[in-house]
């Protein structure tokens, strides 16, 4: 879209915005502000163009009031960096499973995402990361892929293949990253195995970001990952030891640690909302909110699948079949940021942990995450209650 949205509420950067306008020009943010700005700056870039690009300039004007109702709600869009799938689809399951779960999630708010790819045999991950790479190529709202696994503490498993799990040798971790070929973002794994902390210093010095999760670590053990390189904590609170007064864990670890991101899943099922409150007032300016969502999100309860286990959906929980842990969620972005606002958390600070913290946490913190003129067009067009009522990517609408 080459035009502006106007009359919003703008949220981004830490701060709300009454009455703004956004301009998109050529799948970029071009220029912001408030009031009837908008009109003077379209007519200013008519002026500037000639010929047939000036028919195009301004094109559409949305006026946000009109699509979303008073009070409307103007984000950047939401980036998830763990999530499984989506709409019935799981993204181990190849290129139109992902784009078939990626629609779901996009009318959900979420206009780019990290693939996460569950435990798999080695080969298996090889392909998939290399499919993934493939689409990274094709898709751009695909950021690249997670691997949440194999090398996960057993006694941390949740809902991965026990079998499959294994310590992060230095020649299974290269092979991963090779298959990958730069597009991997994200490998989370549980730095108390052996060669642990050379797996954390590997993936970093390859580019991707090393995260720590699916683990048994105490607190000096978490530290330690920490300063050897890792940057996120996967799914804080789960599948880890909890925030204990005498044994802190590595929740503690991490909320000390201004170089780390904390996951946190605000589905009202993995964390308490009072939970998720205490670890934006813990970690403020570094929670993501992430779905980990798998194939059942915006699908009807039932049996399904992930990474080979069969998982029961009731009532929009996901729980293994063998052994109840619960596997992955239903969980939608927007979902979460109406949860996190409810628990008590600031929308501007709820609305960060969707779009600049996550953006920053996988390396697109420069061109993602923020409406300043120069950010991909990415937005999200809420109503004053939170629900999403249109979306753009890139420039491009998309609900």
């Amino acid at each position: 879209m080459n035009g502006v949205i106007h009359s919003a509420r703008l949220v981004d950067a830490g701060r709300v915005v009454d009455d703004a306008w956004v301009r998109f020009a050529d799948g970029r943010v071009v220029a912001t502000g408030t009031g009837d700005g908008w009109r003077a700056d379209a007519a200013a870039s008519v002026a500037a163009t000639s010929g047939s690009e000036a028919s195009d300039a301004a094109e559409v004007v949305v006026d946000a009031t009109a699509v979303a109702g008073p009070g409307a709600v103007l984000t950047p869009g939401f980036i998830d960096i763990h999530g499984h799938g989506g709409g019935g689809f799981a993204y181990d399951d190849g290129p139109d499973a992902i784009r078939a779960a990626r629609a779901l999630h996009r009318a959900h708010g979420t206009t780019r995402a990290v693939v996460s790819l569950v435990t798999a045999a080695l080969p298996d991950l090889e392909r998939r990361a290399t499919m993934v790479a493939d689409l990274v190529a094709s898709d751009p709202d695909i950021l690249g892929s997670h691997l949440e696994g194999p090398f996960l503490d057993l006694a941390r498993k949740g809902a991965h293949t026990p079998e499959l799990l294994r310590a992060p040798a230095t020649d299974a971790v290269e092979r991963l990253l090779a298959a990958g070929g730069g597009s991997i973002r994200q490998i989370t794994l549980a730095p108390e195995l052996p060669g642990g902390l050379d797996a954390v210093r590997l993936v970093v010095a390859a580019g991707a970001t090393a995260a720590v999760g699916h683990t048994s670590a105490d607190y000096a053990q978490a530290a330690a990952a920490f300063d050897a390189g890792a940057t996120i904590l996967t799914h804080a609170f789960n599948a880890m030891p909890g925030l204990h007064h005498r044994d802190p864990g590595p929740v503690a670890a991490a909320a000390a640690d201004a170089r780390v991101t904390l996951e946190v899943i605000a589905d009202g099922v993995h964390l308490h909302p009072e939970v998720v409150r205490i670890a934006f007032a813990a970690a403020p300016g570094r929670i993501a909110l992430i779905t980990d969502a798998m194939a059942a999100a915006g699908h009807p309860d039932g049996r399904y699948e992930l990474g080979g286990l069969g998982v029961d959906v009731r009532d929009g929980v996901a729980r293994l079949v063998e052994g109840g842990a619960i596997a992955g969620s239903t969980l939608t972005q927007d979902a979460a940021l109406r949860l996190t606002v409810a628990a008590g958390v600031a929308l501007p600070d709820a609305v960060a942990a969707l779009t600049s913290t996550p953006a920053r946490a996988v390396g697109r913190g420069d061109d993602l995450g923020s409406l300043a003129p120069g950010r991909w067009a990415d937005a999200v067009l809420l109503s004053a209650d939170l629900d999403v009522r249109a979306v753009w990517t890139a420039g491009s609408r998309d609900l």
